[in-house]
């Protein structure tokens, strides 16, 4: 089983990107996206960015994430 969260690329430095999880920030290896860019959305998974997303599913998963969360008593980073 995959767990991908999607987050937002704030900045990019090689082949890694810092990424936006809902407040969370973390780097990330870009290396298997194709033409990443600032401001865009990727599912990150096991700390690689494995796929681009667009806007309004990011956000729709970020909410189901947090819902999820919430649900077992957990904050969004131990899910990260």
């Amino acid at each position: 089983m995959c767990l991908a969260i999607p987050g937002k690329i704030l900045n990019i430095d090689g082949n890694s990107a810092l990424v936006d999880f809902d407040g969370l920030t973390q780097k990330v290896i870009i290396a298997l996206i194709q033409n990443p860019e600032v401001g865009k959305y990727v599912i990150v998974h096991a700390g690689y960015a494995i796929e681009m997303m667009n806007e309004v599913d990011a956000l729709e998963a970020i909410d189901q994430w947090k819902e999820l969360a919430e649900e077992q008593n957990l904050d969004l980073s131990d899910v990260l």
